[in-house]
């Protein structure tokens, strides 16, 4: 007896939730809403993401990028293979005009952690139309004596 009242309770519990989420959806339709669960809507820009599309948007900020490999790492004296490194910054670019210089390594832009370069480009997918935002590099050291050290760039993107 009582599994057959749980079955009914679960059963009539299923139906209500179920009206419930039609009756938002209807509304949300009806007021011109599309709703869907963040989750998956930050997984459908992932996959939307390229690596040809995150270098595009590296060369419309203005520097041509590219991931951090074992031969970089120790080039650079890294601790980690992991990042975007700065190849070459366009001058004149919103990259140029912050600071950014040639072998840093992006590792924050805004609030987004920079480890690949996919991660690069949703950053710059959404922050490069908000027109002014940060970019956090960690720039290796350039001599004898001289360590390296994390610099925060501050970005303003001028339209005509």
């Amino acid at each position: 007896m009582r599994l057959l009242l749980r079955m009914t309770f679960s059963m009539n519990t299923i139906h209500f939730i179920g009206r419930m989420h039609i009756l938002v959806l209807l509304c949300s339709l009806s007021l011109g809403l599309v709703m869907a669960p963040t989750s998956i809507l930050a997984h459908e820009s992932r996959e939307q993401m390229t690596e040809e599309k995150a270098l595009k948007l590296a060369e419309r900020f203005g520097i041509d990028v590219g991931e951090v490999d074992e031969e970089i790492r120790e080039f650079l004296g890294l601790t980690k293979a992991e990042g975007v490194v700065v190849f070459e910054v366009i001058g004149g670019s919103p990259a140029d005009l912050s600071g950014i210089k040639v072998k840093a390594v992006l590792k924050e832009v805004d609030t987004f952690e920079i480890l690949t370069l996919l991660d690069l480009g949703r950053a710059l997918e959404e922050t490069l139309q908000t027109q002014n935002f940060t970019v956090a590099t960690y720039e290796p050291m350039t001599g004898v004596g001289v360590t390296g050290g994390l610099n925060f760039h501050f970005v303003r993107i001028l339209q005509d």
